[in-house]
């Protein structure tokens, strides 16, 4: 039966949970930092596919702050994924289970850079920061976040 662990560090007693629900935490974590990979991918392509007509894996590069071979080999995994499809020496494109994920990143993204505004931290900072939180946030947490932004609407 796994148990809480309790160890004593200076003056403070640090309380550990259970191994296994611990597991599952840093395994849900990692989970979402494999997957926030592709979201950003499926997030900008669908804003370049919007405001320009095209994107290219350059422009993804140059945006997101990567080499162009890493970009290149970030979207040939979009393409083993069905989130891409596979057009040579042409832009990236996205495919209808493509462009249902990056909306919702982005209704998720949008989520929480409202939530973080309602907190009074600067739109930059919001901005930023959500590029994070949002791949990690629970569907219970975003939930919340909904509610109590609908909360402050009602009021």
């Amino acid at each position: 039966m796994a148990r809480a662990v309790k160890r004593k560090t200076g003056a403070a007693a640090v309380r550990l949970p259970a191994e296994l629900t611990q597991a599952r935490r840093f395994s849900k974590t990692r989970s979402a930092q494999s997957s926030a990979l592709l979201e950003d991918y499926v997030e900008l392509i669908a804003d370049l596919l919007t405001t320009g007509g095209e994107a290219r894996p350059t422009d993804v590069a140059r945006r997101l702050g990567v080499s162009h071979a890493t970009a290149i080999k970030t979207i040939a995994r979009l393409k083993r994924e069905g989130l891409a499809p596979g057009r040579p020496y042409r832009g990236v494109f996205l495919t209808q289970e493509g462009q249902k994920l990056a909306a919702r990143v982005r209704t998720r993204h949008r989520l929480v850079v409202d939530m973080l505004l309602a907190l009074g931290i600067p739109a930059e900072a919001a901005e930023a920061d959500a590029e994070g939180i949002e791949h990690h946030a629970s569907e219970a947490t975003l939930k919340a976040f909904a509610q109590f932004l609908q909360s402050r609407e009602q009021n």
